[in-house]
């Protein structure tokens, strides 16, 4: 198991690499060319100048969150194939740079979906929250304000402004669209890059879809077991893997994480661990770690992985904001602190587990 950590960049994210490294456990630094648009090329030359960044504060840079897949790859229109290419190079280049992992998604127009970026919790810290009955009722556009007024000038990952810039013309472009055309369109993308995976040993890992229910209208692929199957039977080869988060999976409270993990682990290339509490009405609060403290069982998880020895790579997800962390000073979801507290209780887990299954031996 690769104990990760998730960084935006120099001059895009608080935290600095030296706060990461004095993380106990952390080899990985989980990141991304944030400035980089859907669809844009990733140069051999930028990727390695952000490695060498990373491996000169002593960490590694071989997993990356993520190459966005350009909206009109997921509507299946004629321009995909050019967009497609450009994909294939980028990955190239980060197989040249020592890349092994892409973590990446197919959702339509939206990448996660929250409702209050930092909503306060019992014990005084805040989190990100899903409304269930605000989202059924919401406008799109009110959302995307939203999310720009509380993202304090900082980058987020799937809300980039000259994607939203054009949110009502997406909705229009998804008009009709169900799972199976969305499946298919994906089918053509995996079925497109793999033999480029294959040959260059890159791995794809795709995110389940956040929340793991329809919202707006728009379909969704990576929601629960039968779809999962479904994704991972459109083409066969183990490149075409996942991104195994319990936090998205787990707010539907239908998914058994544990079983889904003994059932797919042989396509997670990655694990994203974060802790939930969901509502009896479908709403859900983004807790500690801590099993106790949601409704996700994090120790469950963690002892399957332990089982199967994996070899992957891991980071914990969206933590609370803490110890002073707020608005003014922090990305929603990726505050230092509480994510630090997530490596230290998922390596205890991990700990636990391994010293219980050599016991049993």
């Amino acid at each position: 198991m690769k104990m990760s950590f998730r960084w935006y960049g120099e001059n895009n994210d608080p935290i600095s690499l030296d706060y990461i490294r004095q993380i106990p456990g952390v080899e990985e630094v989980v990141w991304a060319l944030h400035e980089k648009q859907a669809g844009a090329l990733w140069t051999k030359e930028e990727i390695k100048e952000q490695i060498d960044v990373i491996e000169s504060h002593g960490l590694k840079g071989s997993i990356v969150e993520s190459v966005n897949i350009h909206e009109d790859i997921k509507l299946g229109l004629p321009s995909r194939d050019a967009y497609i290419e450009t994909y294939k190079t980028c990955l190239k280049n980060l197989a040249a740079n020592g890349v092994k992992v892409v973590c990446y998604n197919f959702m339509p127009i939206f990448d996660w979906t929250r409702t209050d970026m930092f909503h306060p919790l019992a014990d005084g810290s805040t989190a990100l929250f899903f409304d269930k009955e605000k989202i059924i009722n919401a406008d799109p556009q009110e959302l995307v304000d939203m999310v720009e007024k509380e993202s304090n000038g900082l980058t987020l990952p799937g809300w980039e402004p000259e994607r939203l810039a054009r949110i009502k013309e997406l909705f229009q472009a998804y008009e009709g669209f169900d799972e199976e055309r969305l499946r298919e369109n994906f089918k053509y993308f995996m079925d497109a890059i793999i033999p480029t995976c294959e040959e260059y040993d890159i791995k794809m890992a795709i995110h389940p879809d956040d929340p793991p229910f329809p919202i707006f209208g728009l379909p969704r692929l990576v929601n629960n077991a039968e779809n999962i199957r479904k994704l991972l039977a459109t083409n066969p080869s183990p490149y075409n893997g996942l991104t195994f988060c319990t936090g998205s999976l787990g707010a539907d409270p239908n998914n058994d994480l544990v079983s889904l993990l003994k059932e797919f682990n042989q396509r997670v290339h990655f694990m994203h661990v974060r802790n939930v509490r969901v509502a009896a009405n479908g709403d859900f609060s983004e807790v500690s770690h801590r099993t106790q403290d949601g409704t996700v069982d994090i120790t469950g998880v963690m002892q399957v992985l332990a089982e199967i020895n994996f070899a992957g790579y891991i980071r914990p997800d969206h933590g609370r904001h803490i110890f002073g962390e707020n608005a003014t000073n922090v990305r929603p979801g990726y505050g230092l602190y509480d994510r630090a507290l997530g490596v230290m209780y998922l390596l205890g887990s991990w700990d636990m587990a391994t010293r219980q299954i050599d016991r049993n031996k």
